[in-house]
């Protein structure tokens, strides 16, 4: 198999559309922390696989992350892939293999994708489980997709025109600057007002390296974090995944809503 990662972005789709009898796609999503509960209101069923069975996958290793790639026919006859997990940066296996996800959604044809996440908020008016469209991100991994001298235009990193058709549907969803970190370990108190200082508003683990993966492919990417918690330093209290689990689980069918609403209009 080749190790050119659209080859096996190619690969991966072609095994997908034999396994779930789909010609292609519409839409892409990536259900993030707390988000997987609203994949089963997205649309009628057309077939699952699980992620690990997929080339180029690997199973989730993250508590609260699915391991699956849902096909649903949307409200409005479109073709959607779900993937209700992802490979995190943190997890070693590469910067190819975090937005391999995001690749084969564009091999299959896709022209939006949906990216979402749980995330630390630094707004204190965003309490736990506000949902904040991503407007713009800070990538802090040090890393990227992009291969060689491939020059991707950012500017519009997260489409207006989608931003505008999600608050056409809750017009009161805040928007914010998105702060990936390295990871695993949860950002410091200082590393939180860096993040403030450079002009974000929510911190988190993922969604920045896929995003720039998805606008090398001309994919149209809508942003949605679900803030599980205050950012370290803004409470007095400690961060616990468990706590930040419990958070997208109090939220779901709220975020199953507004996911159903959203994918309804693409």
């Amino acid at each position: 198999m080749s190790d050119n990662p659209s080859d096996l972005a190619r690969t991966a789709s072609e095994h997908l559309r034999h396994a779930l009898g789909i010609d292609g796609v519409d839409i892409g999503l990536v259900l993030g922390s707390g988000w997987s509960s609203g994949a089963d209101a997205l649309g009628e069923p057309l077939g699952s696989v699980e992620l690990g069975e997929v080339p180029g996958f690997s199973a989730p290793v993250v508590s609260g992350h699915g391991g699956r790639l849902l096909a649903v026919r949307t409200g409005s006859g479109r073709t959607a892939a779900i993937l209700t997990g992802r490979t995190h940066y943190y997890e070693g296996k590469g910067v190819d293999a975090v937005v391999h996800g995001v690749r084969t959604i564009a091999a299959l044809g896709a022209s939006r994708l949906v990216l979402t996440n749980g995330c630390g908020g630094l707004n204190p008016d965003w309490a736990p489980g506000t949902v904040v469209l991503i407007r713009d991100h800070i990538n802090l991994t040090g890393d990227t997709p992009l291969r060689g001298a491939t020059f991707i235009d950012m500017s519009e990193a997260y489409s207006r025109r989608l931003r505008d058709l999600a608050h056409g549907v809750d017009d009161r969803l805040p928007e914010g600057v998105y702060v990936q970190f390295r990871g695993p370990q949860y950002e410091t108190p200082a590393e939180v007002r860096m993040a403030g200082i450079l002009g974000g508003d929510l911190v988190g683990m993922s969604t920045t390296l896929e995003t720039i993966a998805a606008r090398e492919a001309g994919l149209e990417v809508l942003g949605l974090s679900l803030v599980t918690n205050a950012a370290a330093g803004l409470s007095a209290d400690h961060l616990d995944h468990a706590e930040v689990l419990q958070a997208g689980k109090d939220a779901g069918p709220r975020l199953a809503a507004l996911l159903a609403g959203i994918v309804a209009e693409l």
